[in-house]
């Protein structure tokens, strides 16, 4: 079995024991220790880390399993370090954070399904590489979400449709809305800390120690600790002020932003007249793009003040936090209400090259197989029609559009383009792929103006 080196710095971190992978040995061994650098490898005595999920400024997760369980259940180990240069009093403070923050959210992780439940945490102290000091780490351990986090979501999709945008602000809201009764701000949304778990239900991950707000005691600020996320942020919390609900919904906004343009935050705000330019880079409904803007005002006291009011705003839409994005969400109220079929012209357009160009394909290996234009053409229509409507319900898309050429085209000029030259099997199918652009063009400006006429 491997077992992965939590210690920061260590040169060999993956470690391989052959005892590991009998079940009566890795529930009944004492300790393992890292071949590199003498790091006790399993954490508390109980959780077995096998890899690394992630690194950041404050610590790192890696993924883990529980060797107390029946099913060595999946978990995430996340480890807080504290910088070496903080002082006694410091470091005590950031222990009792990480203490609070620990009873906090496992409150708020059982309360709410969609914010991972706290299974434990711990300090561990060992001696340093090399020896002559000790050096002290703090763990969470976590419910495993499987599933991509919106950043990793992004990029396979390309950007989000309206509907998807609203059903993660729908289904963020909600979550916020519950932590901020709790007396929590969450201080670092963004696509990377919200995850999708494979039957499509959202999750708001990394609820880190020094990011925590409870009800604080009469007399104090409530100030922020200055860690934030560039361009996530808002000027109260990156000018070090106190934070509220409403800086919550900004970063939220941010990320909607984000994931409907596809855009780094460096190209949506324009730092020479501070002010966001997103809408340069989407068409979106009026509506939504009201609340977006309002959301992403510079002063606190501008913006929505709580969750609730977003969604009053947004028409109260119902999210299905549960199904996929591929599902077909249905809400019954708001001028937002749109389908998971409405697609932008762009992807409408790429969409018929691809068929045509596919179509074209189809067409010339046919004919080369059966001899006969008229069965040839029948094959081709029969499979441009399959593509149009995989399109049509999103089962093919983004990447796929790319990907399913660049498998057909060599069988075709290999094996199946009959009497024709690779430069003609080319022209066929861009031609065919031109007409189809022209074609669905024409049908698309045709529609708006009889939508406008009638």
């Amino acid at each position: 079995m491997e077992v992965y080196c939590t210690r920061p710095h260590c040169p060999r971190p993956l470690n391989y024991f052959a005892d590991l992978d009998e079940t009566t040995v890795i529930r009944t061994v004492q300790q393992k220790y890292c071949t590199s650098c003498g790091m006790p490898l399993i954490l508390a005595g109980r959780y077995i880390p096998t890899k690394v999920l992630g690194r950041g400024g404050f610590g790192a997760a890696f993924f883990a399993r529980d060797r107390y369980t029946p099913t060595m259940r999946s978990c995430v180990a996340k480890q807080f370090l504290p910088s070496t240069s903080l002082s006694p009093t410091q470091l005590k403070l950031a222990q009792d954070l990480f203490e609070r923050e620990a009873v906090v959210l496992e409150e708020v992780g059982y309360q709410h399904d969609q914010i991972p439940n706290l299974y434990a945490y711990f300090p561990v102290i060992v001696e340093s590489s090399p020896p002559g000091r000790q050096e002290q780490y703090f763990y969470l351990v976590q419910e495993y979400i499987n599933g991509e986090n919106l950043e990793q979501e992004l990029v396979q999709k390309g950007h989000f449709s309206e509907s998807d945008a609203v059903e993660v602000l729908s289904s963020i809201l909600k979550v916020l809305d519950f932590v901020h009764n709790q007396g929590i701000i969450h201080r670092d949304i963004k696509p990377s800390n919200i995850m999708r778990d494979k039957s499509g239900k959202l999750f708001l991950l990394d609820f880190g120690a020094v990011k925590l707000v409870t009800n604080s005691p009469a007399g104090t600020t409530g100030a922020s600790t200055g860690i934030y996320s560039i361009g996530f942020a808002p000027p109260e919390q990156m000018s070090g002020g106190q934070v509220f609900p409403s800086t919550d919904l900004y970063a939220l906004a941010v990320t909607i932003i984000i994931l409907l343009t596809a855009k780094d935050v460096i190209e949506l705000f324009d730092s020479y007249t501070n002010q966001w330019k997103w809408q340069n880079f989407v068409t979106i409904s009026p509506t939504l793009t009201s609340v977006l803007n309002r959301m992403l005002l510079p002063a606190a006291n501008q913006r929505f003040q709580s969750a609730t009011d977003v969604l009053e705003a947004l028409g109260t839409p119902q999210p299905q936090p549960q199904q996929h994005p591929t599902q077909l969400q249905s809400s019954q109220t708001g001028t937002l209400t749109t389908s998971k079929r409405n697609f932008s012209l762009i992807e409408v357009l790429t969409g018929a090259g691809f068929s045509g160009f596919e179509g074209g394909l189809i067409a010339i290996a046919v004919f080369s197989l059966i001899k006969s234009t008229p069965i040839s053409l029948v094959i081709s229509l029969v499979v441009i029609s399959a593509m149009i409507f995989a399109q049509f319900r999103r089962w093919v898309g983004g990447s796929d559009l790319i990907i399913f050429p660049v498998i057909t085209l060599p069988i075709v000029l290999i094996f199946l383009r009959g009497s024709l030259t690779i430069p003609e099997v080319l022209f066929y199918a861009v031609i065919a792929g031109l007409i189809s652009i022209a074609v669905t063009s024409l049908f698309r400006l045709i529609y708006k103006l009889l939508s406008k006429i009638l």
